[in-house]
């Protein structure tokens, strides 16, 4: 098969969706398949070697952001597009990621949704002339906000479009009213034009596919993966180190880890413990972190506590093989959580929140535990309760390592999404069997 891959690139920082979507493309190759990753917006910041070289970045998010404030922009000759368009620009553009709020969002957001019928309609028409000349067999969204680009691409190749799901709800649901309202309300009419969506976890499925209005037959559940070349099992660092991976914002809960720490050191139990936050970092995201090594050097901790921003794959690795545990207690309700899968290749062990996605990942794959009540004394409750316990830590780290290599790799979600995509293209009916340990979904709730 040959399939398009549309993801939205970063332009600065990593980002896990862009190196999941990389991850596949390569793995499809390497299976004698076609698939190309096209970055939209900005350029795309991974890993790994990319996927695919030399293809344009379609709707740069200068264009797209002029087209929407300026009705001029609309209607200016293409090599001004193409200028503006430039690696360099959008990569200077990406640095600026985080500097606009949901009420600059919500208008430019709605656009994007609407398609042939929003603002950025010229960009359309030049992404679709551009996958014609590709012909390939599917198109392949890595998010639903990008759905706007559906109906254009089916009415004028007549190909099916996919779609991933990874964490629109929080992003939709952040934008300020009315655009809010709108946007879920233009979501849910340009879903229709999806051939099938695809949920990485059955919590997420269940909520989305209500919000969504999606048909049950538009709907499975394939978990996310990760390439599992390099990771392996190491050997924890003494004294214990308690982990952190995601981007250093508020909404991963990095406050909480730092909050739960303190809370540890105060008691006293174990004095030694050191604390590891890895993980990407904007511009904006460095004035966080900055209150949070404040909150720390007035605790008497900095030397106690480490952040390791943007770090290479080997970096990362290298850094979740020294750790005893790991924590990324999201403040809202996430979709799934790839780093969780990432630290149990490293033979980590995870202690999350019984909420959204995590408590059927760490179920599925043994790899951790759950607390219930999500304040720092519950979380460090948890890790007391590790620290005290290395063999049972291990254990888990063990149990979750074989889960991850029986379940979340990267050839097992590459051969599953290509499965989908044939069954789909041949109109065949019915759920594709052990696409995942959750396996398909049947109709969500109304």
């Amino acid at each position: 098969m040959k399939i398009v891959f549309l993801t939205p690139g970063t332009g600065s920082y990593y980002c896990g969706v862009c190196m999941r979507d990389n991850a596949i493309a390569r793995e499809m190759i390497r299976q004698g398949h076609e698939a190309l990753l096209v970055p939209m917006y900005l350029p795309l910041t991974l890993d790994e070697q990319s996927a695919s070289t030399n293809l344009p970045v379609f709707y740069g998010g200068i264009s797209v952001y002029l087209k929407q404030k300026f009705a001029f922009f609309r209607a200016t000759p293409r090599w001004l597009d193409k200028l503006l368009n430039a690696r360099g620009f959008l990569r200077l553009a990406g640095r600026q990621a985080g500097m606009t709020g949901g009420q600059d969002l919500g208008p430019i957001t709605i656009s994007m949704l609407r398609g042939e019928d929003g603002n950025q309609a010229r960009e359309l028409e030049d992404l679709v002339r551009w996958v014609a000349q590709e012909r390939p067999d599917v198109v392949w969204l890595s998010t639903a906000l990008l759905a706007g680009l559906a109906r254009r691409i089916k009415h004028e190749l007549d190909i099916p479009v996919f779609c991933s799901l990874q964490g629109e709800d929080t992003f939709l649901d952040e934008l300020t009213e009315p655009s809010r309202t709108e946007a879920w309300k233009t979501l849910a009419d340009r879903a229709r034009d999806l051939e099938c969506v695809v949920a990485p976890s059955a919590w997420y499925a269940e909520l989305m596919g209500r919000r969504m209005q999606l048909a049950p037959e538009q709907l499975r559940i394939i978990p996310n993966a990760i390439n599992l070349e390099g990771y392996a099992p190491g050997e924890p660092e003494q004294p214990p180190v308690i982990g952190f991976l995601a981007r250093f914002i508020p909404g991963k809960g990095l406050g909480l880890v730092v909050d739960a720490f303190l809370e540890l050191k105060r008691r006293g139990r174990f004095p030694q413990t050191r604390l590891r936050c890895i993980g990407a970092m904007t511009a904006g995201d460095e004035r966080y972190v900055q209150t949070l090594q404040k909150k720390i050097a007035a605790a008497g901790l900095t030397a106690d506590v480490e952040f390791r921003p943007n770090v290479s794959r080997e970096e990362k690795i290298a850094g979740l093989q020294t750790l005893t545990l790991l924590t990324t207690p999201t403040t809202y309700g996430e979709s799934f959580g790839l780093y969780l899968i990432e630290a149990m290749a490293a033979g980590v062990p995870v202690v999350q929140p019984r909420t959204a996605a995590f408590t059927e990942i760490v179920e599925q794959t043994g790899g951790g535990l759950l607390f219930d009540e999500i304040t720092p004394p519950a979380l460090a409750d948890a890790w007391e309760s590790l620290l005290a316990d290395p063999a049972r830590a291990r254990e888990l780290g063990r149990r979750g390592r074989a889960s991850v290599e029986s379940d979340y790799s990267i050839e097992r979600l590459a051969s599953n999404l290509l499965a989908l995509a044939r069954e789909k293209t041949a109109h065949s009916i019915g759920p594709i069997g052990h696409m995942s340990p959750i396996g398909p979904i049947s109709a969500p709730a109304a």
